[in-house]
């Protein structure tokens, strides 16, 4: 037999395990990452906390499974300063301490090792197979963090936070199982997902200030956040919405590409300004939030649990997200439109 047609016949052959390896994500891969996630040991994922440590570790190990590269400064793991600070008296939900996100790794040293909260974010990345755009970046992220154990309602203390954002957090390393098993994308694409949210964007914005690569190579970031439930504006199950639709042209370049993905359908809420893209949308990287926020109201209560949660609608969305990843992987980067960029905030004082 030829040479030439022995390769033929080869690649025949594994073309089906080709298409096995890139197969779409289905319910059961959603509920194999999402239920521990939104176990009740993991404590509801509190900043700092043991359960935020799991969670962490779980994260971690996915990614090496994958064969994701470790983007952290210690393998898939970005430490992030935080300790706590006495509070004059009980908060409303009954806390004696506050969070507070630390100028330097060094700065742990100078609070008693009662008050230290070992936190991270979990980094990984596919690098870029095309020679003039693999040092362009796009960042798929969503925060792992919620709550952890507070007031109780019903019985329930445990903050699960299966939707906010276990779901988005299972969306995150399903996308990176399909990147990494088709073909290698032309730009390098970053996978995060990171720590306190839920407390001022901790995670998020150390990640800024130590970025892995250098911000000015970042082209698109897409956040997901609360995907759990589908949302009848957006279309039903497996549809998503994409936050400030309007400020740049990378919805439009999704939907040119048949990805169902809508503009956010209650501008009102300014879903836009409420998750970690703003931050990376104020220095001018092109960031919107993925979502499909129906309103429910298990939000930020120990009932967001995974009962609720739609497995086949998420497993729809994340099939459709990485579509999308792709499309900014691979194509024309996306622009702001005019006016569509958020102005940053003014510097904080100085403490």
């Amino acid at each position: 037999m030829p040479l030439s047609l022995r390769r033929a016949f080869a690649l025949v052959l594994l073309a089906p395990l080709a298409l096995a390896a890139q197969r779409p994500t289905t319910a059961a891969d959603v509920k194999r990452i999402l239920y521990p996630l939104a176990d009740d040991s993991m404590a509801g994922r509190m900043t700092g906390s043991p359960g935020e440590a799991m969670a962490a570790r779980f994260i971690a190990a996915e990614m090496q499974r994958i064969g994701l590269k470790p983007m952290g400064d210690s393998g898939f793991y970005q430490r992030v300063p935080v300790a706590a600070v006495p509070l004059a008296q009980p908060s409303r939900n009954g806390r004696t301490e506050r969070l507070t996100l630390l100028k330097s790794i060094a700065d742990r040293d100078t609070f008693p090792a009662e008050r230290r909260r070992p936190s991270v974010n979990v980094l990984g990345a596919i690098e870029g197979s095309d020679p003039a755009l693999k040092n362009e970046v796009v960042l798929v992220d969503a925060h792992f963090d919620h709550l952890g154990v507070g007031r109780a309602i019903n019985g329930d203390s445990i903050y699960n936070g299966a939707d906010d954002d276990a779901s988005g957090t299972t969306a995150v390393l399903e996308i990176a199982r399909q990147l990494a098993a088709g073909p290698k994308p032309k730009r390098t694409v970053i996978f995060a997902t990171n720590t306190g949210e839920e407390v001022g964007l901790f995670g998020t914005r150390w990640f800024i200030d130590h970025p892995p690569i250098p911000l000015t190579q970042f082209v698109a970031n897409m956040e997901i956040e609360m995907i759990g439930r589908p949302d009848s504006l957006a279309g039903g199950s497996g549809k998503a919405w994409l936050t400030g639709f309007e400020r740049s042209n990378m919805g439009e370049q999704l939907a040119a590409a048949g990805i169902p993905i809508v503009a956010d359908k209650r501008p009102d809420q300014h879903f836009f300004e409420r998750s970690d893209n703003i931050a990376f949308a104020r220095r001018g990287i092109v960031a919107h939030t993925l979502s499909t926020f129906n309103l429910h109201t298990d939000y930020h209560q120990p009932s967001d649990d995974v009962k609720d949660v739609d497995l086949e609608h998420m497993a729809g969305v994340i099939n459709a997200a990485a579509r999308a990843v792709r499309v900014l992987a691979n194509g024309p980067k996306p622009e702001w439109k005019p006016g569509g960029q958020p102005v940053a905030p003014a510097p904080r004082p100085a403490p």
